[in-house]
């Protein structure tokens, strides 16, 4: 099929090179021209294992192109994806969608055949409804145009994975030439056996958000019952183990630390709650915010970690190094970092802070320039009151106690992640804490 995918950020790039794997001739749509020029060399602006070498291949072979031009979009694709921004809007509490009103606004009055508009963008209930009715009002083509939501469930650092094996697919949709659209454009996939579920566009609107904020619930959950351990002298870690073993619960996602991050879980469980709240199901509403506030608790609950690790000595004055910017190891995305939540928090203190991060200086270095950087793991020790684990990148597990042991000034390692064996650390002279876990 011949596609376009409208949008060109965390979510349209994979999802533009992802289609061209599955074969299809695609063109993406960004108003950036210098990022539309970027990617039309081969260049991808963002990290997502396995991104580049797709991009490259596509973009060399001519399956995959990119332009600023919505009307080439329109002229060329018969199914259009929407993969614009929805951030969370000045309330706080719902889903700013003029990114996506904008996209049809630009694409609709070019639609003079019948097409597919297929929604990924995660939206408030209600809005395919919306967007489909003008969408029409607005196509020569009218109510040839069809309007499907297929929200993603991307996680960000595997994102080429999730879209080419995803574990499902939801189409939200009305007719019986959506769902053949959509069927077409997802035939191999469909073919290597994926669940489709078919469903009316409330429902896939619904699942989107059911999904995040359930991954919410389960993250602010463990949190919980990490300060129970802390307070007690429990082990987190051993809980994790004991729950994971029950089938009904497992231990994914169950991983203790400083909150969930990122461009999509916060907005995502904010508005949800949001919307349980404006449904008139206040009870669920409550639980939601529940887990809201104990997400919201975690910088504190590090702080205060940080705070008894250093015993006697302030934190004012100290220089802490961070190991982590990005919210999760495997991108370079930095919104709602809980590592640099607690890196601010640090700083306001009177810390001096320096931050160590694989992939994600260069973007952190724009949204909070105030900080110092590294990309060299051992340099960042140098002079360090205390090392403080912020993001669980596999390069700090990997790495030798015993080569970073002479760096800081005071060899004290805060796991704010959970993540580390603390065990050749402390073999080493390094003194560790971990939230929820005993031991020094």
């Amino acid at each position: 099929m011949r596609v376009s995918v409208i949008g060109c950020g965390h979510l349209g790039i994979p999802h533009a090179a992802a289609m061209a794997e599955l074969g299809h001739e695609v063109i993406g749509v960004d108003v950036d021209q210098a990022k539309v020029d970027r990617l039309n060399v081969g260049e991808c602006p963002i990290y997502e294992a396995g991104l580049p070498e797709l991009l490259a291949r596509h973009t060399a072979s001519g399956r995959l192109r990119f332009t600023t031009s919505i009307r080439e979009a329109a002229d060329f694709a018969e199914l259009h994806f929407i993969g614009v921004g929805t951030p969370i809007d000045a309330d706080g509490r719902s889903y700013d969608t003029g990114q996506v009103y904008g996209a049809i606004r630009q694409l609709a009055p070019h639609l003079n055949r019948p097409c597919t508009i297929v929604g990924k963008s995660t939206v408030t209930v209600g809005t395919t409804n919306q967007v489909t009715a003008l969408a029409q009002r607005l196509a020569p083509a009218g109510d040839r145009v069809d309007v499907v939501w297929n929200p993603e469930f991307l996680r960000e650092g595997h994102a080429v994975q999730d879209t080419l094996r995803p574990d499902r697919l939801i189409a939200g949709l009305t007719t019986a030439e959506a769902e053949k659209a959509i069927r077409a454009v997802y035939a191999p996939i469909l073919a290597a056996g994926v669940p489709l579920f078919v469903t009316d566009p409330q429902t896939a609107e619904l699942a989107k958000g059911a999904a995040n904020t359930f991954l919410g619930l389960k993250i602010s959950y463990i949190n919980a019952v990490a300060d129970m351990c802390e307070a007690v002298g429990g082990d987190v870690s051993q809980i994790v183990e004991i729950l994971g073993i029950d089938p009904r619960i497992g231990n994914s996602g169950m991983k203790p630390g400083i909150g969930y991050g990122g461009g999509c879980l916060p907005k995502d469980v904010r508005a949800f709650t949001a919307s349980a709240r404006q449904l008139g199901a206040d009870q669920a509403a409550t639980l939601l915010r529940a887990a809201e506030v104990i997400n919201e608790s975690r910088t504190d609950v590090a702080l205060g970690l940080i705070t008894r690790a250093l015993g006697d000595r302030p934190i004012n004055g100290a220089r802490v190094t961070v190991w982590g910017a990005a919210f999760k190891p495997g991108t370079n995305d930095v919104r709602e970092s809980p590592a640099l939540a607690l890196a601010q928090a640090l700083q306001q203190a009177g810390a001096t802070v320096t931050i160590h991060d694989p992939q994600a200086v260069a973007t952190a270095m724009v949204r909070n320039p105030e900080f110092d950087y590294t990309d060299d793991l051992p340099a960042s020790l140098d002079g360090a009151t205390i090392v403080v684990l912020a993001t669980e990148w596999p390069e700090y597990q990997q790495s030798s106690p015993h080569d970073l042991v002479d760096r800081p000034a005071s060899p004290l390692l805060v796991d704010c992640r959970t993540t580390l064996d603390p065990e050749p650390w402390r073999a080493a002279g390094w003194t560790v804490h971990q939230l929820g876990r005993p031991g020094k």
